[in-house]
């Protein structure tokens, strides 16, 4: 499922469990277009490395993105394009394509496959992480899968949004949909 929202908004995917990639269940993968503006910056690395660091996304790395499918089952990432651009399969088999260009950044939720489809020979994407949480690279097996589909809930929300911190689009939408599912789960157990 994917949802197009109004201009600076973020578009947003959901994906669901493929037996093999758990994506997150509660969570929506999250693209901001044209989110960092680096027009006339000789050095758009920095300036992305320095705007996740301003709102408390650490562990930042420079690289670009594995062409086999993984997910990280204890932690959310953001990435930025600095240079180049890229296809990307977010969510699994059954997720979707999203071809990403300089200045897109988008944040994966914990469990949220993703691998590289196509990139430009200069690709370059700056990687983050928020101070919660704990960096693994699952790539798919049974064992691994059973493990993240109890680790992903355990996964605490980032106290700021990558690209535009504390009040940022990503906190609200994040906590609005923690709260959603909690109530539906209360709804089921009271049935």
């Amino acid at each position: 499922m994917h949802a197009k929202l109004p201009r600076h908004a973020p578009e947003t995917f959901r994906f669901t469990d493929d037996g093999i990639v758990p994506n997150n269940p509660t969570l929506s993968f999250v693209v901001f277009r044209d989110a960092i503006d680096m027009k006339g910056s000789p050095h758009p690395e920095d300036l992305i490395e320095k705007t996740f660091q301003r709102h408390g996304w650490v562990g930042v790395w420079r690289n670009g993105i594995y062409p086999y499918a993984h997910y990280h089952s204890r932690i959310h990432e953001v990435m930025g394009i600095a240079r180049g651009r890229a296809r990307v399969r977010f969510g699994g088999e059954t997720g979707a394509e999203v071809d990403l260009k300089v200045g897109d950044v988008v944040v994966l939720p914990a469990g949220t496959g993703h691998q590289r489809v196509h990139a430009t020979a200069d690709l370059v994407v700056i990687g983050a992480y928020p101070p919660s949480g704990t960096y693994d690279l699952c790539r798919g097996s049974k064992a691994e899968h059973a493990k993240a589909t109890a680790a992903i809930p355990q996964v605490p929300l980032p106290a700021s949004d990558p690209v535009h911190g504390k009040a940022g689009p990503l906190v609200k939408l994040w906590a609005a949909e923690t709260k959603a599912a909690a109530e539906r789960r209360k709804a089921e157990h009271a049935a």
